[in-house]
């Protein structure tokens, strides 16, 4: 596990949420929203925790408030990289 999350490693997590998307899907829309795809909020908190428990670390406490794969990717990519 390398300590950026990316997008295949999101869409992996998605799925334990019940979600079933494409990796590349999300890469070639990053702008697109949880909601198209079939997440709500309660699921995105569940991969918060997930993701939380996997690398050992609290992330940000607006990260289960993204609104699509992108903003999730760089809020906590920057959170892991800078260890706030």
């Amino acid at each position: 596990m390398s300590d950026r999350l990316t997008m295949e490693e999101l869409a992996a997590l998605m799925k334990t949420a019940g979600i079933t998307v494409d990796p590349s899907e999300m890469q070639s829309r990053p702008e697109s929203r949880f909601d198209e795809y079939g997440l709500d909020s309660l699921g995105l908190l569940g991969i918060v925790g997930e993701l939380e428990n996997r690398r050992g670390r609290a992330l940000p406490t607006d990260a289960d408030r993204c609104k699509s794969p992108h903003e999730f990717l760089d809020l906590v990519n920057n959170s892991l990289m800078t260890g706030a």
